[in-house]
């Protein structure tokens, strides 16, 4: 029964076609495609989430990169941020391999399951507003199917501010939260806690905002707070 529903939750995501400037930039992006990929037939559709179905931990993304995920099909997949995170998910005991090249490369992720704010590339990776609120039940139908779902790792504010947008929308009354890149926040009463990281993007980490040693931290700490419930 889970599976099922995993599996129409997915074909709903990658059918959708709710914002028509975020349609047509993918799309555009599939038929030119980049120099350096043009022997690759594109993704072009929303890319759902991927991982365990079992997971403990969501970590939440903003979008998928125009020649990453939206060529690959699978999130953090096939551009510098994914071989930012996942090789820091390796060294965590997270990934079982350092890299994540294509969907069917091998690559298995234990107690995580990754997703976005939005499953479509947006120009200038800066999806607006509405669009963001189009996308963002597909998140919540995703945490709704995690039923060991421990905590959330958002990656950037906007991630971050999403998950707390769900919260609310749920009810759920928080007190105010201010973004911080290893900050730690518990909503209480038995909800899952919120870790919060930058975003690995090449922005963030090739100024050197963004360390290895500092996103290490993050994992870690995401380490320690599931194993501490075992």
């Amino acid at each position: 029964m889970s599976e099922t529903l995993w599996n129409d939750l997915n074909a709903r995501i990658t059918s959708c076609r709710r914002c028509p400037r975020l349609v047509a930039w993918r799309e555009e992006v599939a038929r030119t495609r980049r120099k350096a990929f043009q022997d690759w037939d594109y993704w072009g559709k929303p890319v759902p989430g991927f991982g365990d179905h079992a997971a403990r931990i969501l970590v939440v993304g903003l979008a998928p990169g125009a020649h990453g995920a939206n060529r690959t099909g699978r999130m953090f997949t096939g551009d510098g941020s994914g071989n930012f995170l996942f090789r820091a998910l390796h060294s965590a005991g997270f990934a079982n391999q350092p890299l994540s090249s294509r969907r069917g490369d091998g690559l298995e992720i234990t107690d995580m399951y990754i997703s976005a704010v939005c499953r479509c590339a947006p120009p200038d990776n800066k999806p607006c507003p509405e669009e963001m609120g189009n996308c963002l039940p597909f998140l919540g139908e995703e945490i709704s199917l995690l039923k060991n779902l421990q905590g959330y790792v958002a990656l950037g504010r906007i991630a971050f501010d999403n998950v707390l947008r769900l919260y609310r929308q749920n009810g759920v009354t928080l007190p105010k939260f201010d973004f911080t890149h290893g900050g730690f926040y518990q909503p209480g009463n038995g909800l899952p806690w919120i870790l919060a990281s930058y975003h690995p993007s090449r922005q963030n980490t090739q100024t050197g905002r963004l360390s290895e040693a500092m996103f290490a931290e993050v994992w870690t700490k995401a380490r320690e707070l599931i194993d501490s419930t075992r």
